[in-house]
C-alpha cells in the first residue's frame, strides 16, 4: 500500500504540468548573440548584481536581452533556447537601452570564453503565454 500512495500524488501533478504547458507557446526570432562577464568594466559597479534584482552565479544559465525584446514577451525569467547550445537559459537581466535585437549569454567570470564566443546571429525560441502574444513571428 505504501508504494501506491505516492501515485495518487504524482498522478494529479501530471495534469496540472499539462495544463499549465497549454498556457504557453514557443515563439522564434533571429538575433545578435554575444556574451558577457560579471567584470566592473562590463556592467555598471556590481557586476553580479542583474537588472531585476537576481545574483549572477558562474555557471548559471542567464541572459540579458535588448529592452526592445522584453516588449515582445523575452520578460524577467523568461525561458529561452539557443541555437546550437544545450539547456534552457532564463532572462536575468537587461541591456543597454541603445542596443536593438541582441542577447548577451553570461559566461561567468571567463572572460577568455566570451570572447571566443564573439557575436553571432543565432535563431532563439522563448516560451510565452498565449494571451500576451504581440508578434507576427513563428510558434513552435
Amino acid at each position: 500500500m505504501i508504494r501506491i500512495y505516492p501515485l495518487f500524488i504524482l498522478f494529479p501533478l501530471l495534469f496540472v504540468s499539462c495544463a499549465e504547458e497549454k498556457k504557453y507557446i514557443w515563439k522564434s526570432r533571429v538575433v545578435k548573440v554575444s556574451a558577457y562577464n560579471s567584470t566592473i568594466a562590463q556592467t555598471d559597479g556590481l557586476p553580479t548584481l542583474a537588472a531585476w534584482s537576481d545574483t549572477l552565479v558562474p555557471g548559471m544559465k542567464a541572459i540579458a536581452v535588448s529592452r526592445d525584446l522584453i516588449a515582445l514577451g523575452l520578460d524577467h525569467n523568461t525561458p529561452v533556447k539557443i541555437e546550437g547550445l544545450d539547456g534552457v537559459f532564463l532572462v536575468k537581466d537587461k541591456m543597454a537601452s541603445r542596443m536593438r535585437n541582441k542577447i548577451d549569454i553570461y559566461m561567468g567570470n571567463d572572460i577568455e570564453k566570451a570572447r571566443e564566443w564573439g557575436t553571432k546571429t543565432l535563431k532563439i525560441q522563448f516560451r510565452i503565454q498565449k494571451d500576451t502574444t504581440k508578434t507576427t513571428e513563428t510558434t513552435e
